[in-house]
């Protein structure tokens, strides 16, 4: 299954049979079969008919509406998957402290060590960074070393952000100096890699977030990262591992000069990538994202699976109300 990119103003889509087609000015100027599309992300003013909607649901298209400077996620779903028993497993697992915190041991082991891996091999192949790296590294064998002692969330958030910390002064050893990084900022991002990594974050999320959607589980329920109003926090959970891979992808687009400095611009609002950097970073990009979907997908059934053995049986549970009252 394959993703479509549209990032062009004034295009109008509408379904043809199994196709979809693409007009500009009220003439067709090409057509892309639905069969191999697994989600489509919009950006600009691009038009669509309700039909069109329909039909990407029915065939559990997704789509994601990236909005404003900022590429803001807006997402369009076919039904969510039918066995709410998962969902109800979720919801009392959430509220189970010691599970929480057992996963939420498990994530922070996992992001650390992930981090630690990739500059691990940075460092072997950034000789003249080698100091830097290796100082990063030893602060990262440090934190690593207290995740099993940490016995609350915020003591392992605590953890996190001084992994987090650590990492990013290996990663900006190494990142190329034209581009300015010197920590990991975002809200806006400053310069071209931070609004590089932001934009590959936040794909990553929209991928996570349909995947929980199709395995029956709620995004916004997680187990590390607790309630908060409009954040999908499962998905916040089940990224972390993965956002090493989108800082390597990001760092390697910038030492192959598939983008360069130039293909961003800096205002008061932040750094952005200008749309001749987004059309080259979106052909690169779905080979790393059909990789992560892969690896999303599996994470995320394996949790599903996990929930469904903590559902309780159907004949169980009694009926809130007597039939023959009625």
């Amino acid at each position: 299954m394959s993703s479509l990119y549209i990032d062009r103003r004034g295009v109008e889509l509408e379904a043809d049979g199994e196709a979809l087609v693409f007009r500009e000015n009220g003439e067709r100027i090409g057509t892309v079969p639905l069969a191999p599309l697994s989600r489509i992300f919009l950006r600009g003013d691009v038009r669509l008919q309700s039909s069109l909607l329909g039909k990407l649901g029915a065939r559990g298209i997704g789509v994601i509406i990236l909005s404003g400077r900022k590429a803001e996620p807006t997402l369009l779903m076919a039904r969510p998957h039918n066995d709410a028993s998962k969902r109800i497993a979720q919801y009392q697992l959430s509220l189970d402290q010691e599970s929480c915190l057992a996963f939420a041991r498990s994530l922070v082991q996992k992001k650390l060590t992930s981090q630690h891996d990739f500059l691990a091999s940075r460092r072997e192949l950034d000789l003249e960074h080698r100091y830097e790296i290796t100082l990063a590294l030893r602060k990262l064998d440090g934190i690593l070393a207290h995740v099993e002692e940490k016995n609350t969330i915020a003591a392992l958030m605590g953890v996190e952000g001084a992994g987090a910390a650590a990492y990013f002064e290996g990663f900006a050893a190494i990142a190329p100096p034209r581009l300015k990084f010197s920590q990991r900022n975002r809200r806006p991002p400053r310069d071209p890699l931070n609004a590089l990594l932001s934009l590959g974050y936040t794909l990553l999320h929209s991928e996570a977030v349909l995947a929980l959607y199709g395995a029956g589980l709620d995004p916004f329920i997680g187990f590390y990262h607790q309630l908060d109003f409009g954040r999908e926090s499962l998905a916040c959970d089940i990224i972390e591992p993965f956002r090493v891979q989108i800082d390597a992808f990001s760092l390697d687009l910038f030492r192959r000069e598939t983008l360069r400095a130039e293909d961003f611009s800096t205002t008061e609002s932040g750094c952005m990538m200008g749309k001749t950097g987004r059309a080259k970073f979106y052909a690169a990009w779905e080979s790393l994202a059909e990789k992560l979907r892969k690896q999303l997908g599996e994470q995320v059934d394996e949790l599903a699976a996990s929930l469904g053995v903590r559902a309780l049986p159907a004949q169980t549970v009694e009926p809130f109300l007597d039939s023959e009252e009625f």
